[in-house]
């Protein structure tokens, strides 16, 4: 099971680790001391016999980057939180397929409606469930309703 933190977080680890098998402490003992499975100081052990501290530094993460840049992301929060009807649609409702339509008209950047929650959800934001309310509701009627009918139609107050 992979130990938490982040990769630099690790990787520091590994140093120290390595630090202390060059000193000449034994494997377990540095397991012991640095939180690392005796398997993890092991392969650490042989990666600074083979290539020194060095060796030890954390590798990027595999998987494809990102197709915005961080400035692009931050302009498309501020679109996302004006909201969609500043955005040029009829509601006010952002679903993946009108994020990836702003995406492309914006930054000329195709996103699969599919995979754009992925990216929503690097950006912070949730699946959210929209309120469902009549377009004809009247807010003054529902709170008359509430505050006057409701208690007197109660069977109990």
């Amino acid at each position: 099971m992979r130990t938490h933190g982040s990769a630099k977080e690790l990787e520091a680890r590994r140093r120290i680790a390595g630090r202390m098998l060059l000193r000449g402490k034994g494997v377990r003992e540095v397991a012991r001391l640095t939180g690392l499975s005796p398997t993890t100081v092991s392969r650490c052990k042989q990666i600074v016999e083979k290539k020194g501290l060095d060796g030890l530094v954390a590798k990027p993460h595999p998987g494809k980057p990102c197709r915005l840049t961080s400035r692009q992301k931050q302009r498309l929060v501020r679109i996302l939180a004006k909201g969609a009807k500043a955005a040029g649609f009829d509601t006010d409702l952002w679903t993946c397929s009108r994020v990836a339509e702003v995406i492309e008209r914006t930054f000329g950047v195709s996103y699969h409606p599919d995979h754009v929650w992925k990216l929503l959800r690097k950006l912070g934001y949730s699946p959210q469930k929209p309120q469902h309310r009549a377009r004809e509701q009247n807010p003054e009627a529902v709170r008359r309703f509430r505050e006057e009918e409701w208690p007197r139609l109660k069977k109990r107050p």
